[in-house]
């Protein structure tokens, strides 16, 4: 329901109408952050495992010989028109750094940012749709904190749980493992197209569908395997995440670009020009460690940058594990492979094994 009574008043089902930027695409430039994090002092303590020094994708902090926790904090503007969408979308997101790591998320805490004069049935309906995806996660909501501000954000910070000896960081890729993704690309493209009135129903739906689709069952069937790397795929793009693990690795990631799947309408939408800020500061900032076999589509490649919001895990384990994990887990697919350390972190090529996208 639509309240107009109030001036500043946020509509019920045009949340993405009132942000200037959508989900993880406003995340701050990459480069802007890799810039100010190096300024940071670190001072040492034996029992973090792991901080900020790799872009992990959370921190672990060893609290026995047999327990770590994890930790991370994820909040964003609205990516979908409808307030409780919206809640169960942010937290899926920001439940889904723990299940990069291999852990089990136990609890949270909601981060709430909305306008003083906004319609509170609508922070109501933001706040439910968080708690229920929680609750489908068996994560606990312990409390949170909130401030007025004029653009809504939401999001939780999410402490898990999980084994020292399990943890699947993105710096254990290795020659000769199997690249494997678990969602499709081109949520922020559509996100993008929805601001901008353009996006069917139908596309819409579908990149709603996989947004609110948690991680944990990818992490779960993942652990079964000797996963070496992992990370999920964000803010930062595939482009952006895959570099960091190559990175943080020492290895080459070669992705086949023919192999990569795309959600619906993502590729027309790009190739319309509905392209969000944040993959243009992906861009900039990862460009210059990929390398290219060959020429690709504009919209292809735009595509590679686009900003994810509640994206998939990209895991990197032997090539004896790969086909067993696309086997247990619908809609992991392989999209490349680990290789030595090559003139660039990320190479990508076509293999052949299926057609470019519609042009």
């Amino acid at each position: 329901m639509e309240n107009t009574s109030v001036i500043n008043t946020i509509p019920l089902k045009r949340l993405t109408a009132n942000v200037k930027a959508a989900g993880c695409a406003a995340k701050l430039s990459p480069k802007l952050l890799d810039r100010v994090l190096a300024s940071i002092p670190r001072w040492p303590d034996e029992n973090v495992l792991i901080g900020f020094d790799t872009a992990d994708d959370a921190g672990v902090y060893q609290l026995t010989a047999e327990l770590a926790m994890v930790q991370t904090v994820d909040f964003f503007p609205p990516i979908v028109d409808d307030p409780f969408t919206f809640g169960g979308i942010a937290a899926a997101n920001a439940l889904s750094d723990v299940y990069a790591m291999g852990g089990r998320a136990v609890s949270s805490l909601s981060i709430v940012a909305f306008p003083a004069k906004g319609d509170m049935e609508d922070l109501e309906e933001i706040l439910k749709g968080g708690a229920e995806k929680m609750r489908e996660a068996g994560c606990s909501i312990l409390g949170g904190h909130s401030i007025a501000d004029d653009e809504i954000k939401f999001g939780y910070a999410v402490t898990g749980l999980v084994h020292p000896e399990r943890i699947k960081s993105n710096a254990g890729a290795r020659v000769g493992d199997a690249l494997v993704f678990t969602k499709r690309i081109g949520t922020g493209v559509i996100s993008t197209a929805l601001k901008r009135g353009m996006a069917a129903d139908l596309h819409v739906a579908a990149s709603v569908e996989q947004m609110l689709t948690l991680n944990r069952r990818a992490c779960e069937e993942m652990l079964r395997f000797d996963v070496h790397g992992c990370t999920d795929v964000t803010g930062f793009g595939l482009i952006g995440h895959a570099r960091e693990l190559a990175v943080a690795s020492g290895v080459t990631l070669e992705i086949a670009v023919d192999s990569i799947q795309f959600l619906p309408g993502a590729v027309d939408y790009a190739r319309q020009g509905a392209l969000a800020g944040g993959l243009k500061n992906n861009r900039e900032f990862a460009s210059c460690a990929v390398e290219m076999a060959r020429e690709i589509p504009a919209e292809v490649e735009d595509l590679l940058y686009d900003p994810q919001t509640s994206g998939g895990l990209l895991i990197a384990l032997p090539e004896r594990d790969a086909a067993e994990l696309e086997r247990a887990l619908a809609g992991a697919y392989r999209i490349g492979r680990v290789l030595e350390r090559g003139l660039k972190p990320i190479r990508l090529i076509w293999s052949g094994a299926g057609p470019w996208p519609a042009m």
